[in-house]
Formats: structure tokens, sequence, C-alpha cells
């Protein structure tokens, strides 16, 4: 018997005129950018560098991030329904967005831009790690307010029972567990770089940031209900077994950072 639930029947959609709605997902989606943006415009003022650089920047990571969170999901997760209706791979308002797709999205958008703008890579993505574990932040919220990507039953005094898709049960909101988890790794990231003003061992912070939120999105895994119907039968889930080579890979890029140890001494 549950004593206490929170009933959660939020309307994903904020107002709609006609057959056009504002949604929550997408205010969220576009506050991570705004938010991002915001923050990266003070390492870079930090650093001396031109908004000029910052603004080609985003326009690469903003791209990388929408075509590689589709694909992911299209081919992680439907890749038979995808194959066989390719059209439906553009109508990305359907919904389908995958994590970590973006995060092979965004590591191709900005190698794409440093060989452009003849910038150091891990330069590059040491800076947009700490922006992404926020846009990690507001995307679990949008997912909240759309009664998505939850949990299994609970019996936790926090358990939400998503009304709005019929559920009676409480379910883990595993939306604001990696929410807050996101949120987290964002302040430590930051704080790292700014606790010495940007002069701090270069390929610590995108080392951290694969390792922290893809072991946080593993373990949270573990309570959520299966995305897709093929994962019932599966040890682990699509979203471990993709967090397992981003973890690797941040392990592996953080030994190196140490080992070499190489600081940008910014001009001021």
């Amino acid at each position: 018997m549950h004593l206490f639930v929170i009933p959660w029947d939020v309307n994903p959609e904020i107002f709609h005129i006609g057959s056009f709605a504002i949604r929550w997902y997408g205010l969220l989606f576009a506050s991570s950018f705004l938010f991002g943006y915001i923050i990266l415009q003070k390492i870079f003022k930090n650093e001396n560098l031109s908004e000029t650089v910052l603004d080609r920047l985003t326009v690469y990571v903003a791209v990388g991030v929408i075509v590689g969170a589709r694909l992911g999901h299209c081919f992680f997760y439907e890749p038979g329904y995808y194959l066989s209706h390719p059209g439906e791979i553009l109508k990305i308002w359907h919904g389908g967005l995958a994590s970590h797709g973006a995060a092979i999205g965004i590591i191709t958008a900005i190698w794409l831009f440093v060989r452009k703008e003849k910038k150091d890579f891990t330069w590059a993505i040491d800076r947009v790690a700490i922006v992404v574990a926020l846009s990690g932040f507001f995307i679990r919220m949008g997912n909240l307010m759309n009664s998505e990507i939850y949990g299994v039953e609970t019996t936790v005094p926090w358990g939400f029972v998503f009304l709005r898709n019929g559920e009676n049960a409480p379910k883990h909101p595993t939306q604001i567990y990696e929410a807050l988890a996101y949120l987290f790794i964002f302040g430590l990231l930051l704080w790292l770089y700014w606790r010495k003003k940007g002069e701090y061992i270069q390929g610590t912070l995108i080392s951290l940031a694969c390792i922290l939120i893809f072991v946080a999105r593993f373990f949270i895994e573990f309570l959520k209900e299966d995305q897709v119907a093929f994962e019932s039968s599966m040890k682990l889930n699509m979203g471990q077994l993709m967090s397992i080579p981003f973890i690797i890979l941040g392990g592996i890029w953080l030994y190196y950072s140490l080992k070499k140890k190489k600081r940008l001494v910014i001009k001021r």
C-alpha cells in the first residue's frame, strides 16, 4: 500500500494556436542552448577570444546535437522501422532523440569545427563539455514535463504517478534523478574551470564529463522501464550498452591528460 505518492498530470503544451504549439520540452531544449551560450560567452571573454568564433562553434554544436540525437534514436532504438521508412527520420517533431547520438554528434561537429578554424580539439571540447552537462539537466526536465522516460514501479515516498500515460502506480521519477546528477556534474566542471580562471590540465573536463555523465546514466538505467520492446530480453539495455564506450573513452582520456599535464596559460 502506498501511503504517499505524487500525482503528475502536467500538460506538455504550454499553449497552442491552431496546429502550432509551444511545448515545455521545446522551451527547455532551447534554454539549454541559451544558457550554454551565455556561459561559454563568459569563458571566451576570460580567454580574450572573439565572440565570432563562439558563434560559429555554437552553430556547429547545435547542428551536431540535433542530427546526432535524431540519428541515434532512429538507428540505436528503432533501426528496422526507420530503415523501412527513411522519410520518417526527418520528422523530428514526432519525437525521438537519443543522448548517446547527441554525444557522437557533438564530437563530430567539434572535430569539423577545429579542422576549419585551426583550433585545438581538446581546447574546444573541454569547454563544450561544461555546458553539455547543463543541457542534460534541461533535457531530462523536458522529459519529465512530457511524462516520458520514467522508471519502474516503486514504493519510495517520492514516487510519481504519471496520470497522463494512464499509470495508476507510482514510478521512479528517473528524469529527476538524471537531471540532478547532470546539474551536479555541470557545477563541478564549471568550478574546476574557474578555480584557476581557466588554467587547468587540458582534457580533464571532457574526460570527467564522459565518465560522470555516463556512469550516472548507466546506474539510473537500472531503475527505468524499457524504452523499446527488444530491451526486455537484454541484461543491459541500450542506454547502458551505449554508455560503456563513453566511460572507457573518458578513463583513457583522463589517464593521458594527467600524464601529459598540458596546461593552457591564458594571456591576459
